[in-house]
């Protein structure tokens, strides 16, 4: 598959801040410059009728099996072996959602929601950028993001040193350790909001040091702009509000699975399949 193809990613294919260069200065996730806004579908002009017939298969046969899987039912369908005019197709017509996210490690997994929630676009990147994978997935968020974090970050971290700055990181910091080895699947979400808590530039660079950035990078524009990174600790994510001008205006850590502003909601997802087959007919019109 030509990666031209696919609108390029709104967040960089690199790590940043701690965690990608040996975590040597802790500071502020930068925010990409370019922010890509929402693109609604639609079905490119002078395509010939048998690749808009191959779509229309395709899609069809995926909405049927995602109304009957629901949305963590894992319903997909597999892109890679398609022709690149059917490929181009599919991804102009389903539009750019309000999600992107990327994994540095174990594999290199490239996600996008499509403009229908709960519906993405799941890619693996090789070292040479070639794709060894392209599916289209149904989920609140795709496996690859969740099984990334779990895979890379540990049960355990020791409790780091302390300036003689630090204020408040004991204390927070055995608060994430206690509250991550307590957290189970289907708990509520822990947060700490470190924006409206009393916590020094020695208490942030302690935590920033201790939790790094770590291998999962995901970006929505749901809620305005906000980035969530994975840490070296199980379940906990940094949580990050940017303004306009790229500035951090609240800043909280979350003890969870997937911090929630990340997740496509069931009754989202319902829209999205009606509005599925309300696109499907109108492609079928030409036809």
């Amino acid at each position: 598959m030509n990666p031209s193809t696919l609108r390029p990613f709104p967040i960089s294919v690199v790590a940043m801040g701690p965690g990608s260069q040996g975590d040597e200065a802790p500071d502020y996730l930068p925010m990409p410059k370019d922010m890509q806004t929402f693109a609604a579908p639609y079905l490119p002009e002078n395509v010939a009728p048998e690749t808009v017939a191959a779509v229309m298969q395709l899609l069809g046969d995926f909405v049927v099996r995602a109304t009957e899987a629901g949305l963590d039912g894992g319903a997909t369908a597999d892109l890679a072996g398609l022709p690149a005019g059917v490929r181009d197709v599919i991804t102009q017509s389903l539009g750019f959602g309000e999600v992107s996210a990327f994994t540095t490690a174990p594999r290199h997994w490239r996600v996008q929601e499509t403009a229908f929630a709960g519906v993405w676009r799941v890619l693996e990147i090789a070292d040479d950028g070639a794709i060894l994978a392209d599916r289209l997935e149904t989920a609140s968020i795709p496996a690859v993001l969740v099984d990334a974090m779990q895979e890379c970050a540990s049960s355990v971290l020791a409790a780091p040193e302390y300036a003689a700055d630090c204020m408040n990181a004991p204390a927070l910091v055995e608060e994430i350790r206690m509250q991550a080895a307590a957290w189970q699947p289907g708990d509520a979400a822990h947060v700490i909001n470190l924006s409206l808590l009393p916590v020094s530039e020695g208490d942030l660079d302690a935590l920033y040091g201790w939790l790094g950035h770590r291998e999962v990078s995901i970006l929505s524009r749901g809620y305005g702009n906000c980035r969530i990174t994975s840490t070296r600790l199980k379940n906990v994510w940094w949580v990050q509000y940017f303004n306009s001008m790229d500035a951090l205006i609240l800043n909280s850590i979350e003890i969870v699975g997937m911090p929630e502003v990340a997740l496509a909601a069931d009754d989202d997802f319902a829209d999205s399949l009606e509005r599925l087959r309300e696109y499907l007919d109108m492609m079928a019109e030409p036809l």
